[in-house]
């Protein structure tokens, strides 16, 4: 298996590295010391198996996995954390394989036997990769930033600099004053994990309502969003509804 260890501390990939080093099943590919690393490695390496460590800088585990593209093949995870007694819960709840540091032989042993069986059995993989995803839905906290794609680069963007999201053709994208940026997350998923400014104007549109200079009145009792980049943004007659509860006095 094709593996990748992805952990900020230095001395922790190095020991992980020589505790694998006793497994011939494992190959490790490549390491990573950040969120921002993780991704990239993960979509250019493609590996089988990820050591993921939950707590590291930029972007943490769950945000990690949230951020790769749709068409990335999903690795095996195998989450590593410090003594995190809600990601714990989390892990065993949906008994998800994971590693408590100091990692331990025997543990490791296992959760790799585990892994093997996993890449062997189709049907197994999928329901893993089922409850990694569902885990990472409801125990992720709420987005501080926002993996943004620009041509090969990865940009950590800060929500409160978004003007807002929206759907072009097949694409989801990330306006600020400035640029837009191409982003991964499906739109439902950004709407429930971002913070509670932004407000759906329609299906294909979340907005920041800290950065809308104007409301007017329009079609149909709706509303015409302004924004700071001149943008204008229709608020569908359904969502206007939900908008004057968000804004009393409209």
């Amino acid at each position: 298996m094709n593996s990748l260890i992805v952990d900020d501390e230095a001395a922790a990939r190095s020991r992980l590295t020589r505790l694998l080093a006793v497994h011939p099943e494992v190959r490790i590919v490549g390491e990573a010391a950040n969120g921002l690393e993780a991704i990239e490695r993960i979509e250019s390496l493609r590996p089988d198996l990820v050591f993921l460590d939950i707590q590291i800088p930029g972007l943490d585990g769950f945000q990690v996995i949230r951020s790769l593209r749709p068409s990335v093949p999903r690795p095996l995870i195998i989450f590593v954390t410090g003594f995190d007694r809600h990601a714990l819960e989390a892990f065993e709840a949906n008994a998800l394989a994971y590693l408590l540091k100091p990692v331990e032989t025997g543990r490791l042993a296992a959760v790799l036997e585990r892994a093997v069986k996993l890449c062997e059995f189709e049907r197994l993989r999928s329901e893993e990769e089922r409850r990694v995803a569902d885990t990472v839905r409801t125990n992720a906290p709420i987005l501080q930033q926002i993996v943004g794609r620009k041509r090969d680069r990865f940009v950590l963007l800060s929500p409160d600099d978004i003007l807002y999201f929206s759907v072009e053709g097949r694409l989801l994208k990330a306006k600020t004053a400035t640029d837009s940026y191409l982003v991964t997350y499906p739109m439902a998923e950004l709407e429930v994990a971002l913070p509670p400014q932004f407000f759906r104007a329609r299906r294909s549109v979340l907005v920041n309502l800290s950065r809308v200079k104007e409301i007017r009145p329009y079609f149909k009792s709706s509303f015409l969003l302004s924004m700071a980049d001149a943008a204008e943004i229709a608020v569908s007659e359904r969502q206007s509804k939900l908008l004057r509860q968000r804004i009393p006095g409209l």
